[in-house]
């Protein structure tokens, strides 16, 4: 066992651990980083393909919410590292930022998420910290001490050895996009010491409807703009979807998948429902409606009155077969809540985050766990969810920030 009497080792290579890695290093921590797989940050670089926006300008209040149940403890975690902080962070880095129409805030374009995790990583090795990739955490040894593998190709590999270090950091993340190395095997290795973990189910991800096969086979894959989704009697939630051979998927289904989870957990199904007007009233749309001319069709309708075009006929007849003879007042009816009968939600590694992890009450106010006194956790680790648009990240900064402060705080004389 090597004493480590001033070292923090962090176990992960995601930006939580990053971001305690530099705000320890900073603080004149020494500082050793392991990391599984042959490379760091690779779920960082792969989240921004989709659209890289760090954090979002939203009122801190308002942002706090995002996190549902854990809405009062990210508060404080949000004011002590915020989205403005988020912000001067990478400005440090020599990335600008910019918020953007829908309030998120994105790197400018010239910024790819590649420019900032190099610029990151040359910090950190200026800072000093040692990062040692191909090496795989085994578990706990004794009060304090970890066990780790070497798995480098060469005369090293599979060479296992123990540090005891001053502060152990956990930061492996979720159990979403295991190619990336967040795979949630480190559950067994908390769960053995009587750590509560949580079990891990998909967030912001798609939801499954049972289409017919003629409607698979005539839509594929086609967007809806402007729309609204609800469950159940619930706040709508605007945006855009997309149709897809299995289902629904954007942005407003992600936000609605803690809602669609609890009712398929309790029913078995669920229903989302579909305004396809919401700019409109109901007096309004019955108004447009109203206005038919005889002999019209109902494709003609909808495109010529309400700019509603394919794919919403096909999507009507599949959800409600007498379409073609509602009246307009049914017919309004029906396009400010089509039925869509949702029977799952897609697989837990194609979900871009994950519900579950460690539970809140196993760890303290520092984010330390209270089974193992000198051991934190930050990242999707922790049992927190959130929708995404920038608060997904905000959270694996927020509570990276705040274990560093307490790392910091504990080594205090």
């Amino acid at each position: 066992m090597v004493d480590c009497s001033l070292l923090t080792v962090i176990i992960g290579g995601g930006p939580a651990s990053l971001l305690v890695a530099q705000r320890l290093a900073e603080a004149g921590h020494q500082v050793r980083l392991f990391e599984a797989q042959a490379t760091v940050g690779r779920k960082f670089l792969v989240a921004g393909h989709g659209g890289f926006n760090l954090s979002n300008a939203e009122e801190l209040d308002r942002f706090a919410s995002r996190y549902g149940p854990a809405a009062a403890r990210f508060r404080e975690l949000l004011g002590h590292f915020s989205p403005a902080d988020m912000r001067a962070w990478a400005a440090d880095l020599g990335i600008a930022t910019f918020v953007g129409t829908s309030g998120r805030i994105f790197p400018i374009a010239a910024h790819k998420p590649a420019d900032l995790l190099r610029a990151w990583l040359t910090r950190l090795r200026e800072l000093g910290v040692e990062i040692n990739t191909r090496h795989r955490w085994l578990g706990f040894v004794g009060a304090t001490g970890l066990r780790l593998r070497d798995e480098r190709p060469g005369p090293e590999t599979g060479r296992e050895f123990n540090l005891e270090p001053a502060a152990t950091v956990l930061a492996l993340g979720g159990a979403s996009w295991a190619k990336t190395g967040s795979d949630g095997a480190w559950q067994p290795l908390l769960q053995a010491i009587g750590v509560p973990v949580v079990p891990f189910a998909p967030a912001n991800c798609g939801a499954v409807v049972a289409w017919s096969d003629f409607f698979r086979q005539k839509i594929g894959r086609a967007p809806l703009k402007n729309i609204a989704l609800r469950v159940n009697d619930g706040a709508e939630v605007r945006g855009e979807i997309m149709l897809t051979e299995y289902g629904l998927e954007g942005t407003p289904v992600y936000a609605l998948t803690p809602q669609l989870r609890a009712a398929l957990a309790r029913d078995g199904h669920a229903v989302l429902g579909l305004n396809l007007k919401p700019d409109l009233t109901a007096a309004a749309l019955l108004g447009k409606l109203q206005q038919r001319r005889a002999g019209a069709s109902l494709p003609d309708l909808l495109r010529k009155s309400l700019h509603l075009g394919a794919p919403v006929p096909t999507l009507l007849r599949e959800t409600s077969p007498d379409v073609a003879t509602l009246s307009p007042a049914a017919l309004a009816e029906l396009l400010r809540a089509v039925p869509l009968p949702v029977t799952g939600l897609r697989p837990l590694d194609e979900a871009i985050s994950t519900a579950g992890g460690i539970a809140l009450a196993a760890v303290d106010e520092h984010l330390m766990l209270r089974q193992r006194p000198g051991t934190f956790v930050a990242g999707e680790m922790l049992d927190w969810e959130a929708p995404t648009g920038g608060y997904l990240l905000q959270g694996c900064f927020s509570t990276a920030a705040w274990v560093a402060k307490g790392i910091a705080e504990r080594s205090q004389p």
